[in-house]
């Protein structure tokens, strides 16, 4: 099938699809008289695999080990569940981070009081050398 076909069956744009191309997460057949790429339904499964990885925050490097993984018959499920509790911490403390700014910023907006004076806090605060 062409790209268009298999990034909508993937539920990803052409441009995704073309990357993941580009970059050998997929390798899809080439015409040799038109040199368009001719997508299986193998690719499309795998398109479909790796965007919703994507979509749980895995990078590109981690989508091709977890592929991996998937692919081997011979692997361990304590591989995968291992790479996914690495994950879960990143997103804890990236939820952690998120959660301080989201405290300072609070914190600043209160002081501010969002009069028709130029004096601002916000501003004074960002501008701050630490």
């Amino acid at each position: 099938m062409n790209i268009g076909k298999a990034a909508h069956k993937a539920g990803l744009s052409v441009k995704t699809v073309r990357y993941y191309a580009n970059i050998g997460i997929v390798s899809p057949l080439r015409n040799k008289q038109t040199a368009y790429r001719n997508y299986t339904e193998d690719d499309v499964a795998k398109l479909h695999f790796i965007g919703k990885a994507r979509r749980f925050n895995f990078s590109i490097e981690e989508c091709r080990e977890l592929l991996s993984l998937y692919e081997d018959k011979n692997r361990t499920s304590q591989e995968v569940k291992n790479l996914t509790l690495a994950k879960i911490a990143e997103i804890d403390k990236k939820l952690t981070e998120l959660a301080s700014l989201k405290d300072q910023l609070q914190h600043l907006a209160t002081g501010c009081k969002g009069n028709d004076r130029p004096d601002c806090p916000i501003l004074d605060a960002l501008s701050t050398t630490p």
